[in-house]
């Protein structure tokens, strides 16, 4: 496994956390970055790069980030998210990972991408579900605004610093881990 590889890969997982806060822009930035030949992408990803695919996406994040801001749209937005963060962080991942066989891109792809986003995606629908129940949704604008933050400095360090894409990865989810154990109801015995 080349050097090449490894980077991409920390690559396709930092994108595929931060589409489990914001579905579209870690796609966006992809077709930026595409768009500006800063990484290369797959051959069958090339279409990501194109103008019309980054005023596509740049719109559609926009959209997404304000949306997140209005109680209750955002509930709703999360249960479609769930869903579109898997296929999301599926394919971020397939479109950066280079030099792999295409079984175990797909592995990976499917595993690290979709997963990652998934449960990501998944723990903060459960954190704005519960912030909708307790506050009327008063305190959901805080949640966007951490969410939308920590989705912009993931990206951004998975393109320039994919390593540090990677740690800060591991941090979050142990971060979510250690949430999930705290309120998990315990087993009686």
């Amino acid at each position: 496994m080349t050097s090449e590889t490894v980077i991409s890969i920390f690559l396709g997982i930092g994108l595929a956390a931060s589409v489990g806060f914001r579905v579209f822009l870690p796609l966006f930035a992809l077709s930026l970055v595409g768009y500006f030949d800063v990484w290369s992408l797959n051959d069958s990803w090339q279409w990501i790069g194109s103008l019309a695919a980054v005023i596509t996406l740049g719109v559609a994040t926009i959209f997404e980030i304000f949306a997140y801001f209005i109680p209750w749209v955002d509930n709703l937005l999360d249960s479609m998210a769930v869903p579109l963060a898997a296929i999301a962080g599926t394919a971020v991942m397939v479109s950066t990972v280079a030099g792999l066989d295409p079984v175990v891109t797909w592995s990976l792809a499917i595993i690290a991408g979709g997963g990652t986003a998934t449960a990501i995606k998944g723990a903060g629908a459960t954190s704005r579900l519960a912030s909708t129940a307790t506050t009327g949704g008063v305190a959901n604008p805080v949640i966007s605004t951490v969410e939308t933050g920590t989705a912009m400095v993931v990206t951004t360090a998975s393109i320039f610093a994919p390593m540090l894409a990677a740690v800060f990865v591991i941090i979050i989810l142990f971060i979510i881990f250690r949430i999930y154990r705290k309120i998990r109801p315990k087993a009686k015995t």
